[in-house]
């Protein structure tokens, strides 16, 4: 079992707060937005180990023996690497507008950028990789996002009720078509516009949301944070929901999503594949976005967590790359024993907790081989993350 020391990630969009409030530390005023915990080669966590000389990245030490450190199952189902990445994500304003490809437009769409000699480190490219990015999100404060289409006689109530003569020719096409072609048509008439006509509604729909405020309240905050953009006018066509500490939302491929605020632990699959659909000053690129988007109505899903008789609170999702789960440990209670022969990361959120021999405080993490004895004792929340292999 070894301690990890990880990377803070400062984009712009992270709280200046909530990831130095977690940690116990003073913030530095700037933002601070996701600590990844795993073996990303973007920024992968360090170990220390009485072998090791020095501090060793996860990535190198996984790369080193597989097996030994991932399990022979989870190397026969992933390949040689760690297949999640876990973070604690902190928005302090609204993340962009976003949607995953599934593994089979992962494979097509790196394929086809490949041959065609795209960098992959180029701001126009679309595919890093070739998986594809399935994620979970459980908050640890209230947390605000939204999740898949409304239904469009829904979203045709939300933009009507605005009364903005500009945004009526979209609330004639939700009212008019069947579900999945009004959903398209208007999401293509909004993100391919004219630009200088699309700002201008926007700013009219802004105004308007913040004198109506109530259930406009949260686009009017996006609005404020981007003027002009036209994700403001796709954010109006999904879900809102907000979480409370404990919930979940799973994102799978071809769900448009974003996080607009609060706390949370997330966990994905090892990808970078994102298709923005606005909310952003990078590439959108309409036609592919178009091409991976599933035009239909969707319920959020929020996600509680089931509890098994040992006590563990299991997030079941749909995909085997990660499995999330949490142990609440109250005082005087039994040892858990979570030995698994399967490779696992431990994060505390609360309390002072145990793991092994290790102290745990909020915001420490252990990654534990497969097959390493593992043991939770002590008073705190803990999450545990691993692979269904």
């Amino acid at each position: 079992m070894d301690r990890l020391a990880n990377t803070v990630r400062p984009y712009a969009w992270g709280s200046t707060t909530a990831i130095p409030g977690l940690l116990g530390v003073e913030p530095t005023g700037e933002p601070q937005a996701e600590m990844w915990m795993g073996a990303h080669p973007g920024a992968p966590s360090r170990v220390t180990r009485p072998t090791a000389d020095g501090e060793r990245a996860l990535s190198d030490l996984i790369a080193s023996d597989p097996e030994a450190e991932l399990g022979a199952a989870t190397v026969g189902k992933f390949g040689p690497r760690l297949p999640f990445l876990l973070k604690i994500l902190a928005a302090g304003s609204p993340l962009s507008l976003q949607v995953h490809p599934n593994l089979a437009q992962a494979k097509e769409g790196y394929d086809d950028e490949e041959r065609r000699g795209v960098p992959v480190d180029a701001p126009h490219r679309n595919y890093k990789d070739a998986n594809h990015k399935p994620e979970l999100i459980c908050a640890l404060t209230l947390f605000d996002g939204l999740c898949g289409f409304r239904a469009p006689a829904e979203a045709a109530r939300l933009l009507a009720g605005l009364d903005v003569d500009s945004v009526k020719p979209y609330v004639d096409l939700l009212q008019a078509r069947p579900e999945e072609a009004a959903l398209r048509e208007v999401l293509t008439a909004v993100l391919s516009g004219d630009p200088v006509e699309t700002a201008a509604t926007v700013t009219e729909v802004a105004a308007a949301a913040e004198r109506l405020g109530g259930e406009y309240a949260p686009y009017a905050g996006i609005a404020h944070h981007y003027p002009g953009d036209p994700g403001v006018l796709a954010a109006m066509l999904l879900n809102y929901v907000q979480l409370r500490p404990g919930e979940a939302l799973f994102l799978g491929a071809g769900v448009p999503h974003a996080y607009l605020d609060g706390m949370g632990v997330e966990i994905m699959a090892n990808s970078d594949n994102v298709l923005r659909c606005g909310l952003t000053p990078k590439h959108v690129d309409v036609p592919e976005l178009l091409r991976v988007v599933r035009f239909e109505a969707t319920d959020p899903g929020v996600l509680r967590p089931e509890v098994s008789t040992s006590g563990e609170e299991v997030y079941e999702t749909p995909i085997d790359e990660f499995r999330l789960s949490r142990y609440v440990l109250a005082p005087g209670g039994a040892v858990r024993d979570i030995t698994a022969d399967t490779p696992q990361i431990l994060l505390c959120v609360a309390g002072t907790p145990r793991a092994g021999d290790i102290e745990l405080a909020p915001g420490h993490s252990v990654f534990v081989p497969a097959g390493d004895k593992a043991e939770l004792s002590g008073t705190g929340t803990v999450f545990r993350a691993t692979v269904v292999a």
